[in-house]
């Protein structure tokens, strides 16, 4: 059974799709603990609504992010998770703490990278006049948004869209791509290899079997 650790800093709804999947799929895993960088997040209270255990570590209580990092270490050790998830968690981390959870720490990013790093993704993908945008599931590396690649979702950018109109597309297409992702995780089916990430066939499985098992998902047209 191994243990996953969430950090966040808003509203929690990726996090809630991970507690809620794992629960109905019967996981091979569980959440110990919900760790937020702002005392009033919302998804706080969603995670304790979860019944989730939950922690904070307030970044504005300390000088630099060295130390905030060493405590919030500090806290993710101290429950012993086998897989780091960084749902909405809105710190840049430091190549010491990426290092330290190097191979066992996820990220979702709004965007199918490497396209769009970074912040307003939406904003910047309609500037673009993009007509695919979506998310992606990556091992964190030591830059920002960068790393191995687990899956990613596609969305269709529709010549109406806006900044708000997209970002709501994405947000659902997130809510069914990461849990799939964490679950190859707990299920040890990811294998890196460089640049590149093998999914692995369920075990007495031939390979992939179906659209399910795609890490590439198709949202909206």
């Amino acid at each position: 059974m191994k243990k996953i650790v969430v950090l966040i800093s808003g509203r929690g709804s990726n996090m809630v799709a991970l507690a809620r999947a794992c629960a109905a799929e019967g996981w091979p895993a569980r959440i110990v603990g919900v760790i937020g960088n702002r005392p009033g997040a919302e998804g706080l209270a969603r995670a304790a609504e979860q019944g989730l255990p939950v922690r904070v570590v307030d970044h504005r209580e300390h000088a630099d992010r060295e130390s905030f990092d060493a405590a919030l270490a500090a806290e993710i050790d101290a429950l012993a998770p086998d897989l780091v998830v960084l749902a909405g968690f809105m710190r840049i981390l430091t190549d010491g703490f990426v290092r330290r959870y190097a191979g066992r720490m996820l990220n979702i990013h709004p965007s199918l990278l490497p396209a769009f790093p970074g912040l307003a993704t939406h904003r910047r993908a309609l500037a673009a006049g993009v007509r695919v945008h979506g998310s992606t599931v990556h091992f964190v590396g030591a830059e920002l948004d960068d790393g191995p690649i687990l899956a990613q979702s596609v969305v269709e950018v529709r010549d109406d869209d806006t900044e708000q109109t997209l970002e709501a597309r994405v947000l659902e297409a997130e809510h069914r791509l990461y849990p799939l992702a964490v679950r190859w995780f707990v299920e040890d089916r990811l294998r890196v290899e460089g640049r590149r990430v093998r999914l692995l066939p369920r075990p007495g499985a031939a390979g992939p079997s179906g659209p399910v098992e795609s890490r590439l998902l198709w949202s909206g047209s």
